[in-house]
């Protein structure tokens, strides 16, 4: 299973909790950092509060993955939306 789609795999039950899903991951180097990028969403969107608690759930399963060698930036965001 290629490594993006094993984290989404291992993150989308207990983030569903929060009544989110993963709208995208990447992993991307930019300049001379790595970062592994999560965007989630909800309906009617998600405020900071909630992507902190999203972080405290997400951030302890991709330890346990340890998904990549390298060094990088795990960078939870909320989907952008145009209203």
């Amino acid at each position: 299973m290629e490594k993006l789609e094993e984290i989404k795999e291992s993150i989308k039950g207990p983030i569903s909790k929060l009544n989110m899903v993963v709208d995208s991951i990447s992993y991307e180097k930019e300049g001379s950092y790595y970062f592994l990028r999560i965007v989630l969403d909800r309906v009617g969107g998600i405020d900071m509060d909630s992507i902190v608690e999203a972080t405290h759930i997400i951030n302890p399963i991709i330890d346990e993955l340890d998904p990549y060698d390298e060094s990088y930036i795990l960078d939870i965001s909320s989907k952008e939306r145009n209203e």
